[in-house]
């Protein structure tokens, strides 16, 4: 099968291809009879428009001019004066709704203001702005990944108990939900998601005759838009999913005191002419130590797009596989930034494993990616691609970037030794200074808009949680953690 997605497969092409004709045909073809149009709001969650498709004229009038919507029950930015806002399906995006009992196609949108220019302050348009900009002045594509974790919660279950803590990679019949994460994934697949793997994860533990079981799905890298869209849908699927299982998925960043938070890792790499540039001589590139450097620069700054809920710092701190502080390092899970170990040795190891003789080997190619470790579910995802990208850009265009990279390398465990580094914040208060301090290069080339920094920082700071973690942790307020928890079990 050369696709997964089922109008690929019809259309015999990719979705990056597909044209308004293409669309028509297949609806029609393969008998469906709904659309649902759908965009993302500022709570970061997918709402949902839906059309019954009565004839052709119908449906192409929709895929051209998309729809109406009152953007002023959508966005804070949006005044009831004027608050009419265009959502125009990306064809691209289209996928035949797993769930739907009537057979739908839906389309992610892009939202358009009045005049027909993009909606400035939608987080979409942001992404894009962002690409294009480092694009056109670098040379360079960007391209990202994303590490889903999350908790499956459900009735206790005693045979074959899992060991606390110790859930990494288990099997069935240890692994009590694996079968519901498999079926997320393809229907993520089918959906035209671009799944690397998945399997369970640290976390798990029994509270309160309730077993908590964490699994991650990770995804392949690819254009930081289908990226973020395939994230949003793969949270979609989980939740849907969780129904049929009768279980709660939760994408909290942390359920409990000395148990695994559930991160949104995001790995990222440059690509030029059709490769990988992250790797040269078989040695992290100059290019990817200046990108290192120019995320750095702005990550407390990306906190405010990446951890937006208190809970998020009760994940954030020191010895729990989880970074703090402000450094990069190779294969090192204390740091921010973490080099995953690549493919650039000159051995044949499939030649070794098999015994077999020997053959030219030659090393995989755009596999190499550096990984930033410090967001989580609460993340807005579309804002933290476009923060990424800018910092990218800032370290490509810094003459100083490969100094600054190697006075922020840490080849230890930063957790266990002395170091001058700078922290993250430690609470959304402290990342809304952090994101004041640094507007400026958000709002440079109007990739984000002011009204938008406004309201991030502006809602960060309205959680009045300076202190909070210390709190918590050094009190152990089992009830005070708990009720916070359960404020956020369904964020993300």
């Amino acid at each position: 099968m050369k696709y997964f997605n089922p109008i690929e497969q019809y259309l015999d092409k990719p979705s990056i291809e597909f044209n308004k004709a293409d669309l028509i045909k297949f609806f029609f073809k393969t008998e469906k009879k709904m659309v649902n149009l759908l965009y993302i709001g500022d709570d970061s969650k997918i709402k949902t428009l839906t059309f019954i498709i009565t004839s052709k004229d119908y449906l192409d009038t929709i895929l051209t001019h998309g729809e109406r919507i009152d953007g002023s029950s959508i966005f804070e930015s949006v005044k009831a004066s004027s608050s009419d806002l265009y959502i125009i399906p990306i064809f691209k995006t289209a996928f035949v709704s797993p769930f739907a009992e009537i057979p739908t196609v839906s389309f992610f949108c892009r939202i358009f203001e009045s005049d027909g220019l993009p909606f400035k302050n939608s987080i979409v348009n942001t992404l894009i702005k962002a690409k294009n900009q480092l694009k056109e002045k670098t040379g360079y594509d960007f391209r990202a990944l994303g590490e889903l974790e999350y908790y499956v919660i459900s009735e206790d279950i005693p045979y074959y108990p899992m060991p606390e803590q110790k859930g990494y990679h288990t099997s069935t019949p240890f692994a009590k939900w694996a079968n519901l994460r498999k079926e997320a994934m393809i229907l993520i697949a089918e959906s035209g998601g671009k799944i690397k793997y998945g399997h369970t994860e640290v976390g798990t533990f029994y509270y309160e005759n309730k077993y908590y079981e964490q699994h991650e799905i990770e995804f392949l890298p690819t254009d930081p838009e289908e990226t973020a869209f395939q994230l949003m849908k793969a949270k979609w699927i989980l939740r849907n999913l969780s129904e049929k299982y009768n279980v709660l998925i939760s994408y909290a960043p942390k359920i409990a005191v000395g148990k695994a938070g559930s991160g949104l890792h995001f790995h990222f790499q440059l690509i030029k002419d059709g490769e990988d540039v992250m790797i040269k001589d078989l040695k992290l590139s100059d290019v990817a130590k200046k990108m290192i450097a120019g995320v750095l620069d702005i990550s407390k700054a990306l906190s405010a797009f990446g951890n937006r809920i208190p809970i998020s710092y009760l994940r954030l701190v020191p010895h729990q596989e989880a970074p703090t502080n402000i450094c990069w390092g190779d294969r090192n899970r204390s740091v921010l930034i973490r080099v995953p170990l690549g493919w650039t040795i000159e051995n044949n190891m499939s030649n070794i494993a098999n015994q077999i003789p020997e053959e030219k080997y030659q090393a995989p190619a755009n596999k190499q990616t550096i990984e930033i470790r410090s967001a989580d579910n609460s993340a807005n995802i579309f804002m933290m691609l476009a923060g990424l990208m800018i910092g990218t850009y800032r370290g490509l265009t810094d003459d100083k970037a490969l100094e600054k990279a190697e006075a922020y390398y840490s080849g230890e465990n930063v957790f266990n030794t002395e170091h001058n580094f700078d922290q993250l914040p430690a609470s959304c208060v402290e990342a809304a200074e952090a994101l004041e301090a640094q507007r400026h290069i958000f709002e440079e080339n109007n990739i984000f808009s002011k009204k938008m920094i406004d309201l991030t920082i502006e809602k960060l700071k309205s959680f009045n949680d300076k202190g909070l973690s210390e709190m918590l942790y050094g009190n152990k307020n089992k009830e005070a953690m708990r009720e916070l928890v359960d404020n956020y079990i369904y964020c993300g």
